[in-house]
């Protein structure tokens, strides 16, 4: 090649690089401008009782101090950089990154342009039944998945649910059941074990296995259930030290399931579930990818292990971005022991909130008190709720985003080989006998043990998981529709069953 071709051809390529950044600049740049409705409640309630106020000064029925309030709402909505430091806290506790709200994306959508339904009011029965349930979670902690269809509480628990008048969960004939009792209803989550075995499977990693036995708490011991204990959080007080059990466990219950959630990160999840993926070889690789028929190659950079590994932990960190622009900028939805303590001081007469009365007159209510002498939600966390809105759930989006990736790169219908099922004591696994588990159902249940998990511990309502999956989904599809110009190989295009179960080709 003479030198002037080299020259136009290094042009032409420098053309295209910048040709395909700013079509996708532009598709963006077209979109029409997004509304974000809210359920109404920190405008409805002037004394902000519906709404996130963790680490702010509070009065002793752990109402907020108002113009404190609005202090932290003008700094989030001025977004200046530097107000930040005057963020009027009570205690020794910090906010969880509200500018990440701000934050810009190089690929894939604004986290401004993408919307959430707003979620329940503080007064709706559907906001009655997302609590009801994260009470009988935090009932049910110590119960092994595996003895649901059995146990009492979670026999009580699924026929309260039934009972209730708006509850969202999963049913068969119309009646939550102990199969169907605290899990996702995304296409598979309701077939075979609660847990998906892409947290039970070994994991191979460089030249070695990791057993996926995890520490876990002691069982029966639960936090902010006094409520000298719960009002100091709320200001902002610091935790006592959680005590763990002495056994590593097999993710077996509630218990387990709520603490794994509370030390991943981000991308673990997603990098697990792939890594196992990736030792299923080219038979568990999706149809579409370009290099399956090839006689002469192989996927790596592109098409290739690198390449799904690269995009799982990509959606995580945008994920979150999404969620954190409608936790602080657009809902701020209180935590669930928030709510906790409003039905406390309600039902000992110390306040009147406008709670449904499927909430108040719950069995489930009735049982803690029974249990702990108060009506507060019962944490497993000493510290409950992380210091940022509850909605949507960050885990949520991220491993929502995540596992939308995996769909994309793995086939959904490839079939588990040998799985397994963990013993009632978490000590062991065994080999699972029924229907066959496969990949889009193990991924979207795995979608649904993080973001359920986070209920289990007392810290998210059912719909910040939901929604959240929804919304980290959006995002893995913005990221997967900027590069697929970028190829070079002979690609049709990725393609993937949401968590609404409609298949879609990007």
């Amino acid at each position: 090649m003479t030198f002037a071709k080299q020259i136009v051809s290094k042009w032409k390529r420098r053309l295209k690089a910048f040709v395909i950044r700013v079509k996708a600049a532009l598709f963006y740049r077209n979109r029409s401008l997004s509304n974000h409705p809210t359920n109404g409640d920190e405008t409805h309630y002037q004394g902000k009782i519906a709404s996130f106020s963790k680490a702010l000064p509070h009065d002793s029925l752990g109402e907020v101090n108002v113009d404190a309030y609005e202090q932290y709402i003008h700094i989030l909505e001025c977004g200046e950089p530097k107000d930040y430091e005057n963020l009027p806290l009570a205690g020794k506790r910090k906010m969880v990154d509200p500018q990440a709200a701000y934050a810009f994306e190089m690929v894939g959508p604004d986290s401004h342009q993408l919307t959430t339904p707003p979620p329940a009011p503080l007064a709706s029965a559907e906001m009655a039944a997302e609590m009801v349930e994260v009470y009988w979670q935090a009932l049910t902690r110590d119960i092994p998945f595996d003895d649901y269809d059995t146990h009492p509480l979670t026999i009580e628990a699924a026929k309260e649910l039934s009972s209730l008048e708006d509850f969202r969960g999963p049913k068969t004939r119309d009646q939550v059941t102990p199969q169907t009792l605290f899990r996702g209803h995304l296409p598979g989550t309701l077939e075979g074990p609660y847990v998906s075995q892409f947290l039970w499977k070994d994991v191979p990693y460089v030249a070695t296995q990791i057993t996926q036995r995890y520490r876990t708490t002691t069982p029966g011991i639960d936090y902010l259930t006094t409520y000298e204990d719960w009002l100091a959080i709320q200001n902002g007080g610091l935790p006592c030290d959680p005590e763990y059990d002495s056994i590593p466990r097999y993710i077996r219950n509630g218990r387990d399931l709520g603490e794994y959630v509370h030390h991943d990160i981000t991308v673990e999840d997603g990098v697990t579930a792939c890594l196992i993926l990736l030792s299923y070889g080219d038979a568990a690789w999706d149809k579409t990818n370009p290099y399956l028929d090839s006689t002469t190659q192989i996927g790596f950079p592109t098409f290739g292990a690198p390449h799904v590994l690269d995009f799982v932990t990509k959606a995580a960190r945008p994920g979150l971005e999404a969620a954190w622009f409608q936790k602080w900028l657009v809902h701020r939805r209180l935590r669930p022991e928030e709510v906790g303590g409003r039905v406390h001081n309600q039902l000992l007469g110390y306040a009147d909130y406008p709670l449904h009365q499927d909430l108040l007159c719950s069995e489930a209510v009735q049982r803690t008190f029974d249990e702990y002498g108060t009506y507060l939600l019962p944490q497993a966390y000493p510290e409950g709720s992380p210091t940022h809105p509850a909605y949507p759930a960050g885990h949520a989006t991220f491993i929502g985003a995540m596992v939308t990736m995996l769909k994309a790169f793995f086939d959904e219908s490839f079939v588990i080989p040998d799985p397994v099922l963990a013993s009632s004591d978490g000590r062991s696994l065994v080999r699972y006998e029924g229907p066959d588990l496969t990949v889009g159902g193990e991924l979207n249940k795995l979608a649904a043990n993080i973001a359920i998990g986070r209920d289990a511990a007392g810290v998210h309502y059912r719909s910040d998981g939901i929604n959240g999956l929804k919304l980290g989904e959006q995002v893995a599809i913005g990221i997967l529709r900027d590069y697929k110009e970028t190829y070079h190989e002979k690609f049709n295009g990725f393609s993937l069953t949401t968590f609404d179960g409609d298949t879609i080709i990007i």
